[in-house]
């Protein structure tokens, strides 16, 4: 296993409960772990909306401590960046494929006091993201294509996963290698055995019957 990081699970608020989401937040803190996955849609680069800056600052004033690992799904992220960083977001992830000033926006996360990430959809190559991995925190590869929780894991993302993996490896990087879309126990052991460490789950954690057990069994994948 050549990741550089231990697993980690990232629970996706996408799939906890909307009229409750800071209690939605509370699970995944009582349960020790660190990260939270909040997904940020706009509408137009996916076909679905979700929440705003003000989501991530209501969390923060109802005490909540998590790292919020901050998944931009926009046109145009660069537009928000700064707002999600005040409202408490951590890290910040965008994605390569709409037009705009890649290089510029992961600088301003960055000024802004968050970590970087950078984004790539299934059907998007893994040299797409390749001129950024030296200077992000954290890449994403998505195992669905963005938009709806619930989807199907696409295994064949699995081998862009061991080229980014391998990549990371060759120039000696330490970024996360993330995974979202689909994930369980049994398609995260397929992404943690191509490189994969960082595990976005969101229907199989908050309908899992047992979540400690849950995650007890992603801390030894």
């Amino acid at each position: 296993m050549s990741s550089p990081h231990p697993p980690l699970l990232n629970p996706s608020l996408l799939a906890g409960d909307h009229s409750h989401l800071a209690a939605s937040a509370r699970i995944v803190a009582g349960l020790g772990l660190p990260w939270l996955h909040c997904d940020i849609m706009d509408g137009h680069f996916v076909p679905n909306l979700s929440f705003g800056p003000e989501t991530l600052a209501a969390l923060r004033r109802a005490g909540l401590k998590l790292f919020f690992d901050t998944h931009l799904m926009l046109d145009e992220p660069q537009r928000y960046i700064e707002a999600f960083a005040r409202a408490g977001a951590n890290l910040i992830s965008i994605h390569v494929e709409p037009a705009y000033d890649h290089r510029a926006a992961l600088a301003l996360i960055r000024t802004s006091g968050c970590q970087t990430g950078i984004v790539l959809n299934p059907g998007t190559p893994a040299e797409a993201v390749e001129p950024f991995i030296g200077e992000v925190d954290l890449v994403l590869a998505m195992t669905v294509q963005p938009g709806f929780g619930g989807q199907s894991f696409r295994r064949d993302v699995v081998p862009k996963i061991a080229r980014l993996d391998a990549w990371r490896r060759e120039r000696n990087l330490s970024f996360r290698l993330e995974v979202d879309g689909g994930i369980d126990l049994a398609t995260a052991a397929e992404c943690r055995a191509a490189g994969a460490d960082t595990f976005v789950a969101g229907t199989s954690f908050f309908r899992a019957t047992d979540p400690a057990g849950f995650a007890a069994a992603f801390a030894r994948l």
